[in-house]
């Protein structure tokens, strides 16, 4: 409500000449002095109320995620970052531009209450430098700061800033006090910068770095203004970008969103306003959570309301996951393809009931990795077969088939191999980026959403 005392006061006398021939007149004297008095107790309330920033009209603003992280932890004790009275600049790439920005952070895994002393956000210039002019400050809920409760995310205040597609933003994080890295992504493969100790630098043009870290603490999201819709990527560590060059950006859902930016549909003609939200986390799987104290995130089933229902726009959704629950099995008598099935068809049933549609990207090949054996690879493939053929994804990515050494199906083509034999190297993710069929997301158009289409497994055998 943004009414002027003045304008309180003038409602109140008209309200006062309208109740006042009701009142006798042995007490309206009385009555007037409380009737006013009242008044200006309800406008010194009113006046003294933060400012109503965040009373956005939630109808006016369609919002998008251009980047997220799948956040895991908790850590051990032993194994937690700590930052004292610092602040941390994280560098995050869009996926699509926008004029309108926003972030979600969480405290998802903390058992404390997180404070958040200020958030900035910025068009990152170089290294953990922001470019002169674009830095804007965030609030929740109307103030500067906030305490994340245990468990809970939050969303920021929405501000005004041109965003380009496929651009890096500098989000700056103040915290007060001692605070444990105890919600994070543990596999970024972005350099990101804390500060010197003592001051809030969310601000700063120019960043006064004591350390760097290659790790998101907190954010797990950021959001822009636009007509189009999200994509999540969910999945493990070859989703995550696992060794792949750290600062490039070659992990393969990058790939895919410089594709719908760069290559233009001939029928669809929309790509470019296809966010990609990358929720891969390293260790991931389908069917149990790893040991206590990883990073690895909870299983598929537990984090699929979080990290993919309420990611904004989402739309479309791809699927690899497995390889952990297959390879971390027993070497003789590893996880059944039925059991790994049954997990399938509970992410697509979840995801069709909110109306997204699911691509099933097959497994790529592990022979060589530490936890390869014979009869794992029987799972795999029995896995791979049915995703192409079940016709119980929307659509299919057949990234086996683009990886795997022609002469010798269950290892990676060497090309393609980054000396672990389980992940793709630089090249490799680029080859599988390259692959998504674009056909895949022509169910948006100008006019909004449409019916997704029924795409056949076959086709991307």
């Amino acid at each position: 409500m943004n009414l002027s005392l003045t304008a309180l006061l003038d409602a109140g006398r008209r309200q006062l000449a309208a109740w006042m021939p009701t009142v006798p007149p042995q007490h309206a004297p009385r009555a007037r002095r409380g009737f006013i008095l009242a008044g200006l107790g309800l406008a010194a309330a009113l006046a003294c109320q933060p400012p109503a920033v965040y009373a956005q009209d939630w109808n006016a603003d369609r919002w998008v995620g251009t980047w997220g992280a799948g956040p895991g932890g908790p850590p051990l004790p032993a194994n937690t970052q700590t930052f004292t009275d610092q602040t941390v600049r994280l560098i995050v790439h869009t996926s699509i531009g926008g004029t309108r920005v926003r972030i979600r952070l969480s405290n998802e895994f903390g058992s404390v209450p997180l404070r958040i002393g200020a958030a900035h956000v910025a068009l990152r210039g170089a290294g953990a430098d922001i470019q002169p002019g674009s830095d804007r400050v965030l609030t929740f809920s109307g103030f500067p700061g906030i305490t994340i409760p245990p468990g809970a995310p939050v969303l920021s205040d929405p501000v005004d800033l041109n965003v380009p597609a496929l651009s890096d933003l500098a989000v700056s994080l103040y915290l007060p006090g001692t605070v444990g890295a105890t919600t994070i992504h543990g596999t970024a493969s972005q350099t990101n910068y804390v500060s010197l100790p003592g001051a809030d630098f969310t601000g700063a043009a120019t960043f006064p770095t004591q350390r760097t870290i290659l790790s998101w603490p907190f954010l797990t999201e950021v959001d822009v203004t636009g007509g189009g819709a999200a994509i999540v990527t969910l999945g493990d560590s070859i989703t995550d970008g696992t060794r792949s060059t750290p600062d490039t950006n070659n992990r393969w859902p990058d790939w895919l969103a410089r594709r719908l930016q760069t290559v233009r549909d001939p029928v669809a003609g929309v790509n470019n306003v296809l966010g990609v939200v990358n929720r891969g986390i390293s260790g991931n799987r389908l069917l149990s959570n790893p040991p206590e104290g990883s990073l690895a995130g909870r299983s598929i089933q537990e984090r699929f309301d979080r990290d993919v229902l309420a990611t904004a726009g989402v739309r479309y959704m791809t699927l690899m996951i497995g390889i952990n629950d297959i390879g971390n099995s027993s070497a003789t008598s590893p996880v059944t393809a039925n059991d790994l099935i049954a997990g399938y068809r509970q992410v697509i049933a979840r995801a069709h009931a909110k109306g997204i549609a699911v691509y099933g990207a097959t497994l790529t090949p592990f022979e060589g990795a530490g936890y390869y054996s014979p009869e794992k690879e029987v799972v795999r493939q029995s896995v791979n077969n049915w995703i192409r053929s079940s016709d119980e994804f929307d659509g299919v990515i057949d990234f086996d088939r683009v990886t795997r050494d022609p002469s010798h199906p269950a290892r990676f083509l060497p090309a393609y191999d980054s000396g672990d034999h389980l992940h793709p190297n630089d090249l490799g993710y680029q080859a599988m980026g390259t692959a998504v069929p674009l056909e895949l997301f022509r169910s948006i158009g100008a006019a909004g959403l449409r019916a997704v289409p029924k795409l056949s497994g076959s086709a991307y055998k």
